[in-house]
């Protein structure tokens, strides 16, 4: 064997392991699929801030994961050596949001399922996954979580303040507590009274309280 008839059998007859409609077909549903995983990610998206350049990454995953395992499919060969290349890449970006892990896999999903050729599969699945996000991650609570951090000089005070809180509020639990000499700081977790925050008023009046302070938060970054 002449070392054209290895370049022919090696790299030549890959040519036409994929068909150029199969190709065409299955970036173009990748393409499509991965504008509405895009399109839930952005409607769905609660964080802090919105980084338009993950959704464009999902989109790019749906296309590139595709396109790998259409490669893969067409040459056993290939495959062996693209799971050990594969097996070495690392990714240090930091994932911010839980909900951004389901993306990022419903995006390779997409994309293997694509490159296999179960396009029902992947549209069907995609359209059930995006309904399901659509009507559960936007779903908010019926009250919403604040903390209340107050300042007082004393015990009394801080019974008195404590007692006022649970008079005004539906719901106070204390989180956390720091004492140090004349000064006592209280963080308390309330559910307000029909979104009414005047309460913070009469708690800063109280004799002893020397500051209150009060902060919505969602829950996710506070015990």
């Amino acid at each position: 064997m002449s070392f054209s008839d290895i370049f022919k059998s090696s790299f030549l007859d890959n040519v036409t392991a994929v068909s150029l409609l199969d190709m065409a077909l299955a970036l173009v549903l990748a393409f499509g699929l991965g504008l509405f995983i895009f399109f839930v990610y952005k409607k769905t998206y609660a964080g802090v801030m919105y980084s338009s350049s993950f959704g464009v990454t999902l989109i790019a995953l749906t296309m590139i994961t595709t396109l790998v395992i259409l490669a893969v499919t067409s040459n056993v060969v290939l495959s062996l050596g693209m799971v050990g290349a594969l097996s070495i890449v690392r990714f240090r970006t930091a994932i911010k949001e839980p909900l951004d892990i389901a993306f990022l896999f419903w995006s390779i999903a997409v994309g293997i399922v694509l490159a296999a050729g179960m396009i029902p599969l992947a549209v069907l699945g995609s359209v059930v996954i995006g309904l399901i996000l659509l009507i559960f991650a936007n779903r908010k609570a019926d009250v919403n979580p604040y903390i209340v951090v107050f300042r007082c000089a004393d015990k009394a005070s801080e019974k008195a303040a404590v007692e006022y809180l649970e008079d005004n509020t539906r719901r106070m639990i204390v989180k956390s507590k720091s004492v140090q000499k004349g000064d006592i700081e209280v963080n308390a977790e309330v559910r307000l009274v029909d979104d009414d925050t005047d309460f913070v008023n009469g708690l800063a009046d109280i004799p002893g309280v020397t500051s209150a302070v009060l902060v919505s938060y969602n829950g996710d970054y506070m015990g």
